[in-house]
């Protein structure tokens, strides 16, 4: 052991690329706390020492020194990528700590994996804690949204230590205990999908502002400064504001223009679109934000498709208010995307036993993260009045809003579908309020459909019980037992 470990860490980062040497210097700025690094390539901690030498860094060249570096309990804080990467980390660090101990993946892991590793170490009298951490490189190393599961032991020594680098929102940390086991890492990857739904909606509204509202690519930037001084203000519609006043140095152009139009994806919005499936929670703003990004994924089969359009609708003419009507749907959709991610939240939360506060985790996403919006505070009231509402939309708050909104919505989902102009984010959440709010959906029929060809039975208005009707015999209705199908 070198003479640097003569001084021991409270706290540890394994992995030292943007991401985990930025979330170092956050945690060594901070008062109590000393940090211990470690990466597998020693250039890299070699580069962030010397660079930060004001940090106090204790630096390790193994993972076997980095581990005698920590005051006990050791705490270490993984940062390498996803999967194999962090299960070798974690299989290194597991065999070198003791009893007590505390692993924490910072990582975008699959919650599925974050149950599986700590139900193995915590076997192993090791505390493991999947950690969500939001708010991007800046984030990382200015304060970041936090959101760790894992043990109660283990909050009470890693809470200190979180609260002192997360950002801070109205006096409060943007960190809590989320829950057991893989709950931190469910709850980032639900905030991840509505990140995906707010994206998909804002770029929905620049375009309809563009092509129907034929504005210029500034006057768009000025319409959506302008719409952040309001109750859209939000991270997202700010940074919109400032990706569209950009001119590419090269051509002259807006750089919106000369960007490729085919969005990527890192998983996390599949995951969330994935396990919504499974909890039978529709996450339709979610699901249309992931696969807009796959359509726009697909430059032959549009190219194709273009070439069989011989024709498409003309763009309608839009009057005065337009841009208002737009600013409208785009609220009212957004109310629907973060009414779907928290309905998963809840789900989730049922189905692997985590005790989730709801308002917690609207609290926490007020500062650091991606979505960090003036409408959280709204959605922290809504569950402080009510922990148990059964959507946010039944919330007089939202209720309102969206009433409000209502004709504009309408509005510019009928302009966007008459122009050709796809806008599935407000589309969709429109059919899901819709399909909300009314008496009656055309569900009676598809469960009419399963009874015909599969026997899997139908309830009816107006009386208890389950039936089937003899479809190849003579129609009459029996009293069944329910359909396990």
């Amino acid at each position: 052991m070198s003479d640097d470990h003569q001084q021991q860490a409270n706290i540890g980062v394994v992995g030292l690329a943007v991401m985990g040497s930025n979330l170092a210097r956050n945690l060594a700025s901070r008062e109590g706390n000393t940090v211990a690094v470690f990466n597998r390539t020693q250039a890299r901690t070699d580069d962030l020492v010397r660079e930060h030498a004001d940090a106090g860094f204790v630096a390790s060249e193994t993972i076997e020194d980095f581990a005698a570096s920590l005051a006990k309990p050791r705490t270490a804080i993984i940062m390498v990528q996803a999967g194999a990467g962090t299960d070798a980390v974690i299989d290194q660090l597991a065999d070198l700590f003791e009893e007590g101990d505390i692993i924490v993946d910072g990582g975008n892991a699959n919650f599925h994996d974050t149950i599986r590793r700590e139900k193995q170490l915590r076997e192993r009298g090791l505390n493991f804690v999947g950690t969500g951490i939001s708010g991007g490189e800046e984030g990382a190393l200015h304060g970041p949204s936090i959101m760790p599961g894992g043990s109660a032991e283990a909050w009470e020594t890693l809470g200190p230590i979180l609260r002192s680098i997360a950002a801070v929102a109205e006096g409060e940390p943007c960190v809590t205990h989320v829950g057991t086991d893989g709950a931190g890492h469910f709850v980032k990857m639900v905030h991840n999908g509505i990140e995906y739904a707010d994206m998909q909606l804002i770029a929905e509204a620049y375009d309809l502002l563009r092509r129907v509202g034929r504005h210029s690519t500034s006057e768009v930037a000025q319409i959506f400064t302008e719409w952040n001084d309001g109750d859209l203000e939000s991270y997202l519609i700010e940074i919109t504001a400032e990706v569209l006043k950009q001119t590419d140095a090269d051509t002259g152009k807006p750089l919106v223009d000369v960007i490729e139009d085919q969005a990527g994806s890192k998983g996390t919005g599949v995951w969330t679109v994935q396990n919504a499936v499974g909890l039978g929670i529709p996450v339709s703003g979610i699901g249309e934000a992931v696969f807009a990004r796959a359509v726009s994924s697909k430059p032959t089969q549009r190219a194709a498709v273009r070439k069989t359009a011989a024709s498409r609708p003309q763009v309608q003419e839009v009057g005065e208010g337009f841009e208002d009507d737009v600013r409208a749907a785009l609220y009212a959709s957004k109310v629907v995307a973060y009414a779907q991610g928290f309905d998963l939240i809840i789900a989730g939360a049922s189905e692997y036993d985590w005790d989730i506060d709801l308002g917690d985790m609207a609290r926490i996403w007020r500062g650091g993260c991606i979505i960090r919006a003036q409408f959280l505070n709204r959605i922290v009231e809504a569950y402080e009045k009510n922990p148990d509402l059964e959507t946010l939309l039944e919330d007089p708050y939202f209720a309102n809003a969206v009433a409000e909104g209502d004709a504009a919505w309408r509005r510019i989902v009928g302009i966007a579908a008459a122009s050709g102009i796809p806008a599935p984010g407000f589309s969709s959440a429109l059919a899901y309020y819709d399909a909300l709010s009314s008496d009656r959906l055309p569900a009676a029929l598809v469960q009419g459909l399963r009874d015909f060809f599969g026997a899997h039975t139908y309830q009816r208005v107006d009386k208890k019980g389950t039936f089937h009707t003899l479809w190849s015999g003579d129609r009459t209705e029996i009293e069944t037992e329910p359909s396990t199908h």
